[in-house]
């Protein structure tokens, strides 16, 4: 995730949707959230395709991109698997949260898979759309548990992506899957902290150790990764 700025707490959000109406509202109403509280999330930047994306990112440097799923050019799942497709070592990539205009859209699974943090409706509550991109900036996914289920229960899991699945889980510790079953679940730091027995700061490292040795980008995919063991 890139790094909030120390100094101002300002969270940097990069707006990208084909719609310039949809780009204008988004920016009132951000503006308006946080001109009514803190003065946290800051507009730097607007792109109008996924094709822009990697520009706009390199111009601007969010800590956040509202993601826009439906684009004519680059999609916004290409366009957020290429942003957080980035090679070990490189300078961490912003968050990304995808929007669409139902809940039931067959591609938000696909934008989740791509490494998206989360998503949201584009007439989600103002105070909910600034809640969700304070948390992904803060390194919280933001999908309930009854909307993880719900989502993972559209998708079809084939038989050689549950291999796969385990294929990825085999390198893990019994605790650290212990903690995947927990993600999956949808509970918090703390929540599988105090199942567990444990602190949160071991918690968080055996998130790190999780995402590392199966190749993952955010807890997002540790939950996917679990439902296509069989294991959610």
């Amino acid at each position: 995730m890139s790094p909030v700025s120390s100094a101002t707490d300002e969270i940097r959000v990069l707006l990208v949707d084909d719609d310039a109406l949809v780009r204008a509202g988004l920016s009132m109403m951000l503006n308006g959230v946080s001109n009514h509280g803190a003065r946290d999330l800051v507009i730097v930047g607007e792109a109008g395709d996924g094709d822009q994306v990697p520009a706009a990112v390199a111009k601007h440097r969010p800590d956040v991109v509202l993601m826009d799923l439906r684009m004519p050019r680059v999609d916004g799942i290409t366009a957020t698997r290429r942003l957080r497709g980035v090679p070990r070592g490189a300078p961490p990539p912003p968050e990304v949260i995808v929007l669409t205009t139902f809940d039931a859209d067959e591609n938000v699974l696909g934008a989740l898979r791509a490494g998206a943090s989360g998503f949201l409706l584009k007439d989600a509550p103002p105070a909910e759309i600034a809640d969700a991109i304070r948390r992904v900036a803060a390194g919280d996914p933001i999908l309930s548990p009854a909307v993880t289920r719900r989502l993972m229960r559209r998708a079809v899991v084939q038989e050689n992506t549950r291999e796969q699945a385990l294929r990825q889980l085999a390198g893990l510790s019994p605790r650290e899957r212990e903690v995947v079953q927990a993600i999956a679940e949808g509970q918090t730091n703390a929540e599988i902290a105090a199942a567990l027995l444990m602190s949160v700061p071991t918690v968080k490292a055996h998130v790190t150790h999780i995402l590392t040795k199966a190749g993952l980008a955010n807890r997002t995919q540790i939950a996917l990764l679990a439902h296509d063991a069989d294991l959610a």
